[in-house]
C-alpha cells in the first residue's frame, strides 16, 4: 500500500503552496507555525491533494497531520521517520515533539517518551538531550554544595538595572543562586550576547552562577507563546507545559527550592506566566517569590529607545556592565542602515551590486553579521582602557571573521576601523563618567588614533602615495572634522525627510576626498564624483540617483569611504 505514496518537501516560500498547507493544516483542526522544513504526501505522480503532512522547526516535529484517508494506514510513522531522517541530517541527535495527549501512543510506539505535560497538551522527546541537561545540571548542583537554592529564568534583552535588581534582592535570600540564560536565539541581542550581559552585570554577587539555557527552559519549543508574544487559547496549556517539565525535571536536577520572579504589570502574557507559576509550583514543592521591580524599567524600553536613536534614554536603564553592549549594536544597526538605504550611486544596496562584481547585498550582510560581536568585545575591552596593541588584536581577528564570512572579500575594512575605534573611544569615556558629546568624542578618537601605526599595504596607503590624501587613519586622527561640522547637524536637520538619509550620502560625497574613488579611477575621477554630487543635492531626485549610479557602474566607481562615513554619522547621531 506505502507504494501508492510518496513524500515530497513542499515550498512554503511558493504563496500558492503555502496557501494549500495552511488549507490543509485548518481542515485537520491545526494551523501552520514556523517551520524550517515542510514535507507532505501525497499519490505517485499527483499533487492534487495534500493526503499528510509534517514539518520541522529546528529540532522539534511539528504541524504533523494525516487526513482520513490514510489515518486507518499506519501511515504516521512514515511521515514521522521521513522528519525523524530530516532532523538526523540536519545534526540533531534529540527530537521532540509538542502533540495532543491523545496522540501520545502513536509516538510512544516510535520511541519517544514524554517529558512534559499540560493539560491536553504533552512535550515527547526520542534521544538523550534533556538526560545530558540533566547530567550538567546536577554537577552544578554537587559544586554548589548544600544550603538553600533559589532560580531566576530570564531573557535579558538586553540585561538592564531592572535584571540586576531582581538578581541582587534573589541573592540576598538563598545560599546559591542560578541564573538560567533563556536559550532561544530569537530575541534582538543573541543568546552568547545575552549570557555575556548577565554574567557581567551579576559578577559581583559571590553566590550567584549564570548556567546554561536550553530548549527545555521557556523555549519556542516549550512555550512558544512568549516568543509571539500573543495570547490565544493554548496560551495556558503551553505555560503549564513549560512549568510541569521546569517543576520535572530541571528543579530536582538544580536542587532549586525556590524560583524568583520579578512583578510585571505592563506585558499581559508573563503575568499571567507568573500567576500560573505561583499557583502550579508550589504544589511541586517549589516556592515562587516575586521581587517587586525596580522603577519604570523594562527591556523592551531600552530596545524601544535604541531603535529611536536614544542612546543616552536607553544606557539610563542598564547597568554599566551593559553599555557595550548597547554601543555595540549602535554600530552593527549603523552598517544595516546603511546597507539597506536603496537606490545608492555606485554602491551595495538592495537593487544592485553598484559597481562591485565581488559582493552583494548578502555578502555584505554576513560581513556586519561577523562583525558584530567584535564591536561589543571592543567596547568592553575598553571599559579598562585604551590599550593599542589589545585594540589591534581585536581589529585584526574581527577582519579575519569578515573574510571568513564574505569568501575573502574586503566589505568593510574600513568601517570596521572608523566604528571599532569610536565604539571603543564612547565606552572607554562611558566608563569613566564622562559625557558622550562632540567635544570629548573628538578629543578623545584623535588622541587615541594617533597611537595607531601607520598601515602599510592598504588601498589607504596607495592611495597616500599617488595623490597625497590621508586614508582612514589620518582622517580619525582629525577626528573627522567635517562629521561633527557639517555632515552630522546636515543629517540631523534633514533626517525626517524621506530621503534625509540619500541626502546626507550625497553632501559626504561633494566633500570627502574618498580613497576607494581615488585608488579606482584616480584624480579626476573624485573630483567629477564630488561635483556630481554636489548637483544632484541642489537638485535631488530618486531617478537622478539611479543615473548618478548608472555612471559610477559604467566607470567601476565605488564612493565606499563616503558609505562608512554615513554609518559613522548614524552612530554619532545615536551617541551624542
Amino acid at each position: 500500500m506505502y507504494n501508492e505514496y510518496e513524500i515530497r518537501p513542499l515550498p512554503l516560500s511558493v504563496p500558492a503552496w503555502r496557501s494549500r498547507v495552511e488549507a490543509f493544516l485548518q481542515a485537520n483542526g491545526l494551523r501552520l507555525e514556523e517551520v524550517d522544513y515542510y514535507a507532505g504526501v501525497f499519490k505517485h505522480g499527483s499533487d492534487e491533494e495534500i493526503l499528510a503532512g509534517g514539518g520541522l522547526k529546528g529540532d522539534v516535529i511539528k504541524c504533523v497531520a494525516v487526513g482520513k484517508d490514510l489515518r486507518e494506514e499506519g501511515f504516521s510513522s512514515r511521515l514521522v521517520s521521513h522528519l525523524l531522517s530530516e532532523a538526523s541530517t540536519a545534526g540533531f541527535s534529540s527530537v521532540k515533539v509538542f502533540t495532543k495527549a491523545e496522540n501520545e501512543h502513536v509516538f510512544a510506539d516510535m520511541g519517544f517518551k514524554t517529558i512534559a505535560c499540560g493539560g491536553k497538551a504533552i512535550l515527547m522527546e526520542r534521544g538523550e538531550g534533556l538526560e545530558k541537561l540533566k547530567a550538567k545540571y546536577e554537577r552544578l548542583k554537587a559544586e554548589a554544595g548544600s544550603g538553600a537554592t533559589g532560580c531566576i529564568v530570564m531573557n535579558a534583552n538586553p540585561f538592564t538595572r531592572g535584571h540586576q535588581y531582581l538578581i541582587e534582592q534573589a541573592a540576598r535570600r538563598c545560599t546559591r543562586l542560578f541564573v538560567i540564560a533563556v536559550g532561544e536565539d530569537c530575541s534582538q541581542f543573541s543568546y552568547a550576547e545575552r549570557v555575556e550581559m548577565i554574567r557581567a552585570g551579576a559578577a559581583h554577587l559571590e553566590n550567584v552562577s549564570v548556567i546554561e539555557g536550553s530548549s527545555y527552559v521557556v523555549s519556542a519549543t516549550t512555550f512558544p507563546t512568549y516568543f509571539l508574544k500573543s495570547r490565544d487559547e493554548g496560551t495556558d496549556t503551553q505555560i503549564c507545559l513549560d512549568l510541569d517539565l521546569f517543576a520535572r525535571h530541571i528543579a530536582p536536577s538544580l536542587g532549586v527550592e525556590v524560583r524568583f520572579v520579578g512583578s510585571e504589570p505592563f506585558d499581559a502574557l508573563t503575568h499571567r506566566y507568573n500567576e500560573l507559576m505561583a499557583q502550579e509550583l508550589p504544589k511541586r514543592g517549589i516556592r515562587v517569590e516575586e521581587v517587586e521591580r525596580l522603577e519604570d524599567i523594562s527591556a523592551s524600553l531600552v530596545r524601544r529607545r535604541l531603535a529611536e536613536g536614544d542612546f543616552s534614554g536607553a544606557a539610563s536603564l542598564v547597568p554599566r556592565s551593559t553599555y557595550p553592549y548597547l554601543l555595540g549594536w549602535l554600530a552593527t544597526s549603523a552598517l544595516e542602515r546603511e546597507l539597506d538605504l536603496t537606490p545608492k550611486p555606485g554602491l551595495v544596496d538592495r537593487y544592485d551590486n553598484g559597481a562591485h562584481r565581488d559582493m552583494d547585498y548578502n555578502t555584505m550582510k554576513r560581513s556586519i553579521s561577523a562583525l558584530r560581536p567584535f564591536f561589543m568585545q571592543m567596547a568592553v575591552l575598553a571599559a579598562d582602557g585604551l590599550e593599542i596593541s589589545r585594540l589591534q588584536e581585536m581589529g585584526r581577528n574581527a577582519e579575519k571573521a569578515m573574510l571568513q564570512a564574505t569568501g575573502n572579500v574586503n566589505t568593510h575594512r574600513g568601517a570596521l576601523f572608523a566604528l571599532g575605534l569610536s565604539v571603543a573611544v564612547a565606552s572607554f569615556l562611558l566608563h569613566r563618567d564622562r559625557r558622550l558629546n562632540a567635544e570629548e568624542l573628538r578629543k578623545e578618537i584623535s588622541a587615541t588614533a594617533k597611537r595607531f601605526p601607520m598601515a602599510e599595504g592598504t588601498h589607504g596607503s596607495v592611495v597616500r602615495t599617488r595623490h597625497g590624501a590621508g586614508g582612514a587613519l589620518a582622517a580619525a586622527q582629525e577626528a573627522w572634522p567635517l562629521l561633527f561640522a557639517d555632515w552630522l547637524p546636515f543629517y540631523r536637520e534633514h533626517k525626517d525627510d524621506a530621503y534625509g538619509l540619500h541626502k546626507t550620502l550625497l553632501r559626504i560625497m561633494a566633500a570627502l576626498d574618498d580613497t576607494n574613488i581615488l585608488y579606482r579611477g584616480g584624480a579626476e575621477a573624485a573630483e567629477r564624483v564630488k561635483e556630481e554630487a554636489q548637483r544632484l543635492l541642489a537638485d535631488f531626485s530618486e531617478y537622478g540617483l539611479k543615473r548618478l549610479n548608472a555612471s559610477l557602474v559604467s566607470t567601476n566607481i565605488s564612493p565606499g569611504g563616503s558609505a562608512d562615513m554615513l554609518a559613522l554619522v548614524l552612530f554619532f547621531d545615536a551617541v551624542c
